[in-house]
């Protein structure tokens, strides 16, 4: 019964740290995405329910990069409340080990690693695709309409306007507007004012000129003898631009990017390795047949070999080449013809070389990303295990201390699995060895801290600091 509500205290005093750093941590990933991405976003006419779906996909995404901090902060607090409030000393004065006292928290975080699979596993890859999509369909679509004073603005498919003064939001004086009928035809047109205006539904610009000319050429510019240059003069003309291609209006179909290596699910990712491995063996056969067979000389292996080693044996041969047997006339042309042959084949070798880097680096990387789901799910454990044992021993709540050190070892964490990435992905090392290189150096440090806090060391404490500074000045003192 004492263990149950002690459960029950150590798991209530967790989840609320929990839930709320969580929600924080991811607040503040998706604001720094949105940083990254700002100036993408600005006049693009997106509309809130774009916005809020791209925040629902962008968080989605986010959420196993947040769970591992949040687990990690969470603990910190938890066990430094509960360390600054002398419950952990009433608890072990009464005969239960730190271990035990833990034990809930480590069956809690097992529960949100399996969620963090399962999420990750099924929920990522859908979040990805769909993120990634809109994300590139706010990227290229083209700015709100603003033309500026003496700059031409083609961003209306087939135009370039310019216009030399804006006296208001709609009076305009000197107009050129240069259209583009086709490849081998280009109109323009000059007006000295006119009133530029923009229809309700904002997808017509309409143009009501003045006292211009229009230049047109007609025929075909293959015979110059039909062409024709036109020139007409006008006092009103009414121009009008579609600008349903501006702004952001189109959706591209989420199939574009649906094989990507991020898109697939742990099944697919299997499927999809076994798939590379055997054609990268094949094309790597395939190459090794063809730079053979570029080889001509090859061919006749047989006849040169023995012909060489025939005139090897004379006994007036002192030099052991091929170009014995060859007579003078034709060293030379053989010369340049053997050079040729090897230019061709360097140049076809670094070119398979090329070609066979790009398909193990697309095989690497689906390796990589298949170590992924598992090591960020083992992440909120790994975490867990330093999170716990040194909130135990700093002994310090709220979000001061535990902040300062959770952020140390969340960045240790995120740059070491960083790193590993990379350097898999450009095959320094195994995609094995990179993607649990983080998870290789906290577990060592996350036992070194609870030994520690299972014996009570002053390993953070900063009385046991100042005693081993003073003895050492004592020291110094008395040799001095």
């Amino acid at each position: 019964m004492v263990f149950q509500k002690l459960d029950k205290l150590v798991i209530k005093a967790f989840l609320g740290p929990f839930a709320a750093t969580f929600f924080i941590t991811l607040l503040v990933l998706v604001m720094q995405f949105f940083w990254l991405y700002i100036d993408d976003f600005v006049g693009k006419g997106l509309g809130p329910l774009v916005i809020a779906e791209f925040i629902l996909y962008q968080s989605a995404v986010l959420v196993p990069l947040a769970l591992p901090l949040s687990v990690l902060l969470s603990s910190l607090m938890t066990f430094g409340n509960l360390g600054e409030s002398f419950e952990l000393v009433a608890i072990k004065s009464a005969g239960i080990s730190l271990l035990r006292f833990m034990r809930p928290l480590f069956w809690v975080t097992a529960l949100i690693s399996i969620i963090a699979f399962i999420f990750s596993n099924y929920v990522i890859p859908v979040a990805n695709l769909k993120s990634r999509t809109l994300l590139a369909d706010i990227i290229y679509a083209k700015p709100a309409f603003d033309i500026k004073e003496g700059v031409f603005y083609d961003k209306i498919n087939g135009f370039a306007i310019k216009i030399g003064q804006k006296e208001s939001d709609s009076i305009i004086r000197d107009v050129i507007i240069y259209e583009q009928g086709n490849m081998l035809q280009d109109n323009f047109l000059v007006a000295e004012s006119g009133i530029m205006r923009v229809t309700g539904n904002k997808r017509i610009l309409e143009f009501r000129l003045r006292n211009g000319w229009r230049y047109q050429e007609r025929g075909n510019n293959y015979e110059r003898e039909n062409t024709e240059f036109v020139r007409i003069g006008f006092q009103e003309f009414n121009k009008q631009f579609d600008l349903s291609s501006l702004g952001f209006t189109n959706r591209t179909a989420d199939s574009v990017n649906k094989n990507n290596e991020r898109m697939y699910s742990l099944r697919q990712l299997e499927k999809a390795i076994d798939s590379l491995r055997i054609d990268n063996a094949e094309h790597r056969n395939r190459f090794e047949r063809d730079m053979y067979r570029t080889l001509q000389l090859t061919a006749l292996h047989d006849t040169i070999g023995k012909k060489y080693l025939d005139t090897a044996k004379t006994p007036k041969a002192t030099t052991l080449t091929a170009t014995n047997w060859l007579p003078d006339s034709a060293r030379q042309s053989v010369h340049s013809l053997a050079k040729n042959a090897a230019a061709s084949v360097k140049i076809g070798a670094e070119s398979m070389k090329g070609a066979m880097y790009d398909k193990e680096r697309v095989y690497r990387k689906h390796i990589i990303e298949w170590h992924r789901k598992i090591v960020l799910s083992l992440a909120c454990l790994v975490l867990f295990l330093v999170g716990a044992p040194l909130g135990s021993i700093i002994r310090k709540g709220g979000l001061g201390t535990p902040l300062i050190f959770a952020i140390l070892f969340f960045m240790v964490y995120y740059f070491t699995s960083t790193t590993g990435e990379k350097m898999a992905k450009e095959d320094t090392i195994t995609p094995f060895t990179g993607m649990w290189l983080a998870t290789a150096v906290l577990t060592p440090i996350g036992i070194f801290l609870t030994y520690k806090a299972l014996n009570d060391a002053p390993v953070l404490n900063r009385e046991f600091y100042d005693r081993l500074r003073a003895r050492w000045k004592e020291r110094m003192g008395r040799k001095g």
